[in-house]
C-alpha cells in the first residue's frame, strides 16, 4: 500500500457484469486517474485484505482504500463518486443518510446483480493502455 501515494485502490467482483460496468464507469470519469483496480479474484486483493485483516472475500461489495482506511458498501460508492469529474460527485451529498439506511439498499442490489445483469465465467483482462491501473 505505500507504493501507492495518492492513489486509492477499489476492490471489485472480476466475474460480475455490474462490477465490471462500474469499473469502467470510474475509469471514464476518473480523470486524474486517483483510483487504481483489483479484483477479489486476483492475488492483489487477497493480499490487500488480509493487509486490512479482512479474513473474509467480500465478494457482495465494493470495497475502497483510501488514506489507509478501507470502507465498503454505500460508504464506498459514495467516496468513489466524491472524486469522479462532472456532476458525479454530488451524489456524495448521500454521506449523510446514515449508513443503517443506505446499506439494505446497496445490498438489495448486491444480491440481485448476478440474476439482473449476469455473470462471466472469468475476470476481464485489462487493455494495454489501461493494464497500470489494475493491480494482479
Amino acid at each position: 500500500m505505500d507504493n501507492f501515494e495518492n492513489k486509492s485502490i477499489i476492490l471489485f467482483d472480476g466475474v460480475c457484469n455490474l462490477c465490471n460496468a462500474s469499473v469502467n464507469f470510474v475509469i471514464k470519469h476518473d480523470k486524474k486517474e486517483r483510483f487504481l483496480f483489483a479484483s477479489f479474484q486476483s492475488d492483489a486483493a487477497k493480499e490487500i485484505l488480509l493487509q486490512f485483516n479482512l479474513k473474509n472475500l467480500y465478494e457482495d461489495t465494493v470495497i475502497l482504500v483510501e488514506d489507509h482506511k478501507v470502507y465498503d458498501k454505500s460508504t464506498a460508492a459514495l467516496k468513489i463518486a466524491k472524486h469522479l469529474n462532472g456532476l458525479f460527485k454530488a451524489f456524495y451529498v448521500f454521506i449523510i443518510v446514515s449508513k443503517f439506511l443506505r446499506d439494505p439498499i446497496y445490498r438489495f442490489v448486491a444480491n440481485h446483480r448476478y440474476q439482473w445483469f449476469g455473470k462471466r465465467e472469468s475476470c476481464v483482462i485489462p487493455s494495454l493502455e489501461l493494464k497500470n491501473r489494475f493491480l494482479d
